[in-house]
Parts: structure tokens; sequence; C-alpha cells
């Protein structure tokens, strides 16, 4: 006998995202992946400057913070074939990598740790034991007795109050948690040195864009909050405080969340490294370029295609071919001109809404209808998963340094074999990997500007090819970067120095999509099957999963008319 439960909204993402799964035999039989917002800001840009569109879509999201003007302003600089300085190219490095180094830590703890750690567990822990494992794993100054039993004394306090505060609502007690109250109590203080530790490395984007969120850093090809053109005492400091910052970044990440990733991972790599692997193709645009990003040779994180988790072979991947991506709506609530069948290039794309599904709050999805808000993107008709561990693929089976290297280390101190990579818990452990190479880069990027620096080069802008007097009078290009949860191109049409089309293809479009006409999955669907589930009334395992993914859905639309009257909300129950 069958059982479709329901999880609306699943929570510890960005957005709303409803799942329903259905648990036959203790397994899950088949799920149903539903974005239950609605995204048109690519119908705002119409018809505005493409010099302004950046602003706009950067607002999409504040949890990936620039990273979507960052896309755009690539997208404009590709349709007029501008080629930025080489320090604004380090800048765009540094500011990405501390956008990587900031996104994935705070969801390994902040997200995601709680599908593995067992808060209330950690309250039984003895403290020197808690510390005495901790300094085995790690040098981290903070590990030591008074330490931990500092912290769980607090936690004790929030219980014995009736509360947990931002513990509140976990699986506590779950018998899928395993790990032992030591272990859980290192990782919930850990947690907690995490939040603190999130908000220091985040000056470096204040330092460079003014902020955070949203940093103001791009357009003309790099203005930035200093003026590197002068060699005095408050931009001395400046550039010594970002220096200081990522340094401290990498030691965070050195010595508190990899030992923690591993730590984990050493207890649940049995079962969790068979389980989530869903799709068989992983897609990456590669990004942090080196020397221009026309040529990709020279990615710190390379492009490419791997099929049916072939790692032998890369293959390539065009965006700007009309044959090769293309997005399809026959299951979302969305309507295409040419009908529901067609599948768009985004230079062709419509974000056209056609809600015809029931009012929240309802029983059930009808699966065999439109179902979601998210389109459903295929690179040659097939489903792609994006992220890190795409990356991570890519770049192994491209024999790429030292990405390969470093997922052989991990493989070999957890004693897993290759094809663990594609679970659930190869898909957490990428993300850890990639922060801790991403960490080591941003002080790359960073020595590199300096000697640019050094050698008379201030050049940071060309501002001159923004000027729109001698634009083509049509024009279209296709921005492309690695978000932190995987592939994202934006799409421009320009003509008459309006944005004409603008189109844009997230990472969570490729991974949370709704299945194709054809009944193919997509990656989160997919990875659900043959998951076990515990009692589907708790359903801590599906979590684990749609979790390792990192969700992010773009924000819910609030129409107002011109003259600012509210007119309509779409929610979610």
């Amino acid at each position: 006998m069958s059982e479709r439960i329901v999880i609306d909204p699943i929570t510890r993402i960005e957005g709303h995202l409803r799942v329903e799964a259905v648990i036959e035999g203790g397994k899950i039989k088949d799920a149903y992946s539903s974005g239950t917002m609605v995204r048109g800001i690519e119908n705002i840009v119409r018809d505005r400057d493409p010099r302004d569109a950046w602003v706009f879509v950067g607002r999409v999201c504040g949890v990936c913070t620039s990273i979507h003007s960052l896309c755009s302003v690539r997208a404009v600089e590709h349709a007029l074939d501008i080629t930025i300085p080489p320090n604004a190219e380090m800048v765009r490095n540094i500011m990405e990598a501390v956008l990587y180094m900031h996104d994935h830590t705070v969801h390994f703890y902040q997200l995601h740790a709680l599908d593995w750690v067992d808060i209330v567990s950690g309250l039984k822990a003895d403290p020197q034991k808690a510390a005495l494992l901790a300094q085995q794993l790690s040098p981290w100054a903070k590990n030591t007795e008074g330490y931990f039993k500092a912290t769980q004394d607090r936690l004790k306090k929030f219980v014995a109050s009736g509360q947990l505060g931002i513990f509140s609502n976990g699986y506590w007690g779950h018998p899928a948690y395993k790990l032992t109250p030591e272990q859980n109590l290192i990782a919930t203080v850990h947690y907690l040195e995490a939040l603190e530790w999130q908000k220091e490395i985040v000056k470096v984007h204040a330092v460079f864009g003014g902020k955070n969120p949203h940093p103001n850093f791009l357009v003309g090809g790099m203005p930035c909050s200093i003026d590197l053109n002068e060699a005095n005492s408050i931009n001395a400091e400046r550039l010594a405080l970002v220096k200081q910052k990522l340094q401290e970044g990498k030691d965070f990440i050195d010595q508190v969340y990899i030992p923690d990733l591993l730590m984990i991972a050493g207890v649940y790599k049995d079962e969790w490294s068979k389980i989530g692997g869903g799709v068989s193709n992983y897609l990456s645009y590669g990004d942090f370029p080196l020397h221009g990003y026309a040529g990709i040779e020279d990615f710190m994180s390379p492009r490419g295609i791997v099929l049916d988790r072939d790692l032998s072979k890369v293959h390539p991947v065009d965006a700007n071919s009309p044959d090769e991506i293309k997005e399809y709506i026959y299951h979302s609530w969305y309507k295409y001109t040419e009908g529901d069948k067609a599948g768009l290039h985004p230079y062709d794309g419509e974000t056209n809404l056609e809600y015809t599904g029931p009012k929240p709050p309802y029983k059930h999805l009808d699966v065999e209808d439109k179902y979601s808000w998210i389109k459903t993107p295929r690179w040659k008709e097939k489903p792609m998963e994006v992220g890190p561990l795409a990356r991570l693929v890519v770049a192994y089976a491209a024999g790429k340094e030292p990405q390969k290297t470093a997922v052989d280390n991990v493989l070999a101190a957890l004693d897993l074999p290759a094809s663990a990579l594609f679970s659930t818990l190869g898909r957490t452990a990428a993300r850890g990997i990639e922060t801790q190479l991403v960490a080591g880069w941003a002080l790359e990027f960073f020595d590199q500007l300096m000697k640019n620096l050094e050698n008379g080069d201030s050049r940071m802008a060309n501002p001159v090819m923004w000027e729109n007097e001698n634009w083509p009078k049509k024009a279209q290009g296709v921005g492309l970067t690695e978000a932190p949860r995987g592939a994202l191109a934006h799409f421009i049409v320009m003509e008459n120095n309006r944005v004409k089309n603008y189109q844009m293809v997230v990472p969570t479009t490729w991974n949370a999509s709704p299945r194709d006409e054809n009944g193919n999955l997509s990656p989160y669907e997919s990875a659900l099957i043959g998951t076990p589930v515990h009692d589907a009334n708790q359903p801590l395992e599906i979590l684990r999963t749609i979790h390792s993914f990192d969700p992010c859905l773009a924000c819910a639309v609030h129409l107002y008319d011109e003259e600012g009257k509210y007119v309509h909300q779409m929610d979610t129950f």
C-alpha cells in the first residue's frame, strides 16, 4: 500500500518549495517537485537600458548576492564585445570566491547540519570528551573543554525554558541520527561559531562594493569603493583588511568546516553514499577566469558536461547554440505562443504567466497537468544536475588540478570509491571540497591583484565601452557564471539601446524543475527515488537529499499599478 506525503514549505532554504513523495514499502517510489512562487523579473527589465538590468535582476535573490548582477553585466559585455582589465577580473574573482566561502559554509551549518546533527543529544555529551575528540580532528584554538561546556550550558537553559530558539522544530531523537552526543555537541558549537564568522568574511564585499548584500562593483567594467590609483594609507588599510579576512576565512574552513564535514561523513557514509544520486548528467559553465572570459581553458573551474557518469570524457557546451539549451513548460504554470510542448532557447524565451492550478491550500498537486512555477530546462533534451557536485565531476573528468587530487584525498580519507560522489553524501562533500579550494584561490587572486598594482597597472574599468552612442542597433549576448548553487545564465536581446528580451536560466531551475513531456525526471525528483523513510510524519531523509542541493527559489512577486496601488499577491500556504 502506498502513501503520498506533502512537505510544504521545505524549510531552511531560500524561497518556497513543495515536495510530494509517494512512499511504498518504506521507500520513495515517486516524487514531485513544485516551485510555488512566481518569478517574472525578466518582464520588469524589458524596454530598459541594458546598463541598468544588473541592478534589477541582482535583486532576484539576496542569498546568492552579487552573482546575478555579475551574470547580467557579462551578458551585456558579451553582446557588445567588451573586455575588462585584469584588475577588474581579479576583483570579480575575489568577490565571487567570498560569496562561495560564505554561502557554502552557511549552508553546511545553518541550512543542512540539522539534517545530520541531533542538537538535544548534545546536551548529554561529556564536554571533556568532546574537546579531546575535536582536538584530534583539528588544531582550532577554541576546541576546549571550557568552551564546549559553556555552550552546552547555554543550550540547557533554552531547553529548561521550554524552547530551543533557532533550533526549534527539529526531529530530535529520530533513529536516522547516528552521531554520538560528543559529536553532536562539537557540531552544535561550530554551528554557533559559523553565525559569528559569516559577518566577518562579507566585509570583503563591503571593501570593494560598499555593502553586502548587493555590493555595487560592476558597471563599466569595475567601479570600486577604493581608488586603486592612489597609494594612500586608507587604501592600504582596506587592502590589508581584505587579506586578513580572506586568511581568517581559509582558517575557519580548513580547521572547522572541513573537519566537521569529514566527521559527519564518516558516520553516515555506509548508507548515504548510496542514496540520492538522481540524474546521471552534470553541467558546469566554468568560472574564475584568469586571462579573459573568452579563454575558457584558463578557468580555475572548467566548463563542460559529463554524461551518464562517464568520467572518461567531458563534452563541450555552447549556451549560444539554439540546438543545445531549451526551456519547456509542459508541467509549468506558464504559456508559450507556440504551445506547451515547444522548447524555446532563452534568446527566444517567454515568461507568460498562466496559472490554472488549484487555489491554495490544496491537498495534492495534479501531476498529470501543470504543477510548478519552475520551467524545465534541458541540454539536448537531457536533464542536468548543476552545482558543486557537477563542477567537481566535470573537473575530475577533465583531470583538472587541484580538484582531482582534492577529491581523491577525501575519497581516500573516507575509504569510498569515486562512485560515492553520485549521492546525497557526495553532493554535500563536494560543496565542502570546493569551499576549501576556493578559499585558497581567493588568496591567489588577491596576490595577483597586488602584483598588478605594484607593477603600475591600476586600471579597474573600461567605461568608454559602456557609452551607447556607438552600440549596434541590434545585439544579443549571454552571461555565464557558476553561482554557488550551480550553472547560471542570463540571456539578453538588445535593440535600439533597450532590452528587447531577457531570460534567466538559474541553477534551481535545472535542479528543481518538474519532469518533461516524456516523463524524464529532473534532479530533485529523481534523487528521491528509492530513499528510505522511517516515519512519514518526520520525513528527515527527504530533507537530507533536498537540502544537499541547497535549494534557492526566486522571491515571490507582489504586483502594483503605476500609481503604487496594490493589485495582487500570490501566497503559499
